[in-house]
């Protein structure tokens, strides 16, 4: 699976490429600034980017800016964010084209081997990856908004692992119950949202989430 990274940090930028090619990635192109990771994405076409949101010369958001302009030219790109802190505006924008592929990560998640090498193989097959706290705050903001708060407190938990891209048997597996009673919680769920049951975990999890964040 070939890797483009964007990350001006050398220290984190070289410590994420050792560990990713320790998993089995190729490392397409590791690049410190936007322009970079512009020509990167275009001319090498990765199965995945993992992208640090600011990157130079702005230092704002520019590696979110030109990975979402990466996936207009190229739509269902996978792309992996990483973040210092939660901003859900960010969150928002990575959503808003409703496709997959997409991730979400505050960058302490890292320093986690294996959490954040599923998070970049989840992404790249298609799947999604939200911080759990990103996941938090975009519930916090709806709590006292129906019909979300129809929901019980079993079936906000699910909700909560569902958007970040956990499947019915990894939910099941977490929180120690069966896989019908997951299925139970789901359709519930999708009932008091408004929202079409689907096969699909991924289509599931973003209309949760754009939901949550008001769009829907």
């Amino acid at each position: 699976m070939r890797v483009v990274l964007a990350e001006d940090l050398f220290l984190l930028r070289d410590g994420l490429v050792r560990m990713l090619e320790a998993f089995g990635f190729e490392i397409a192109a590791a690049v410190e600034t936007g322009p970079e990771l512009t020509r990167a994405l275009a001319e090498l076409e990765p199965d995945v980017a993992v992208v640090d949101v600011r990157l130079p010369p702005s230092h704002t958001d520019e590696g979110l800016q030109c990975a979402l302009a990466a996936r207009r030219a190229r739509p269902g790109l996978p792309v992996l964010v990483l973040s210092q802190h939660v901003e859900q505006l960010y969150a928002r924008e990575l959503l808003a084209d409703g496709a997959g592929g997409i991730g979400y990560l505050l960058k302490d998640r890292v320093f986690d081997a294996e959490q954040f090498v599923d998070a970049v193989r989840r992404v790249a097959a298609g799947g999604t990856a939200m911080d759990p706290q990103v996941i938090s705050q975009l519930l916090a903001r709806q709590t006292a908004q129906r019909p979300l708060a129809r929901l019980t407190p079993r079936e906000r938990e699910v909700l909560e692992l569902m958007a970040q891209g956990r499947s019915n048997t990894a939910i099941a597996a977490q929180l120690v119950v069966t896989e019908r009673a997951i299925a139970k919680h789901t359709s519930n769920i999708f009932a008091k949202l408004g929202l079409e049951v689907s096969d699909d975990d991924n289509r599931r999890v973003l209309a949760v989430i754009a939901f949550l964040d008001g769009r829907s």
